[in-house]
């Protein structure tokens, strides 16, 4: 099992930045694909962007150029780096582990990101 602690968020203006941070533990050599979600109030949790251990990311296309997401080197930690922020971002953003030895996923608790207008 993996555990999984999200850091970063808060509250920021429209066209500001946020690096988001996802902190792994436990078994995090069984982990194949990070990701991250993010669930805006009263909506469901949508995909964002995903980094595999080989390093090939996928990006949700309405935060295409503006997120980034990437890994230490020793694969413990995962970022999201969020430039010019919209009120639209605004939502509980999630790290997410998956492993296809286990055929797991894990969850972080989230963290809450408010992009003011």
């Amino acid at each position: 099992q993996v555990q999984l602690v999200e850091s970063g968020g808060g509250l920021v203006q429209a066209g500001g930045s946020l690096n988001l941070s996802c902190a792994a533990s436990g078994s995090i050599f069984t982990i194949n694909v990070m990701a991250w979600y993010r669930q805006p109030p009263g909506d469901q949790r949508e995909l964002i962007a995903t980094i595999t251990n080989g390093g090939y990311t996928h990006y949700r296309d309405s935060v295409k150029g503006r997120f980034t997401i990437s890994r230490n080197n020793a694969k413990d930690t995962m970022f999201l780096q969020m430039n010019s922020l919209q009120p639209e971002d605004t939502a509980v953003y999630y790290c997410n582990a998956k492993s296809l030895i286990t055929d797991t996923e894990d969850w972080g608790q989230g963290t809450q990101v408010i992009v003011s207008s």
